[in-house]
């Protein structure tokens, strides 16, 4: 009887190594899985902000350039000066648009974000 009662305990004592050793390779895996999602989240954020970088500075030339063109067809001080705040229209909107997508951008990473933990619960 002793030897019954102590292949059970070996059992039980097994089994709940096994059941550790399962959930423990469960919880690597949803780590592994929620660092992955993180990495990628965070790779498509600097390819997002690389070309928004690019394209403001593609705008910002664009300004100059016009700025440039009409400083030389500006003939009078009238003409620099209607110049001057159209040109400085063009910079507030781009300023606006640049705020806009910023903030657009902002919401995009927090529901990317939310989303990652959705996906990856903690418990």
């Amino acid at each position: 009887m002793p030897e019954h009662s102590e292949n059970v305990a070996a059992t039980a004592a097994e089994q709940a190594t096994t059941e550790a050793k399962t959930r423990m390779a469960e919880a690597n895996e949803r780590a592994a899985s929620f660092l992955v999602g993180a990495q990628k989240l965070m790779l498509e954020e600097f390819v997002f902000a690389s070309n928004a970088l690019v394209e403001r500075a593609q705008t910002e030339v664009h300004l100059l350039s016009e700025l440039a063109s009409k400083m030389a067809g500006a003939h009078s001080v009238k003409d620099v000066r209607t110049m001057y705040e159209e040109c400085g229209k063009h910079q507030l909107e781009f300023i606006r648009r640049d705020c806009d997508r910023l903030l657009k951008n902002g919401e995009r990473v927090i529901e990317a974000t939310s989303n990652l933990f959705k996906s990856y619960p903690l418990n």
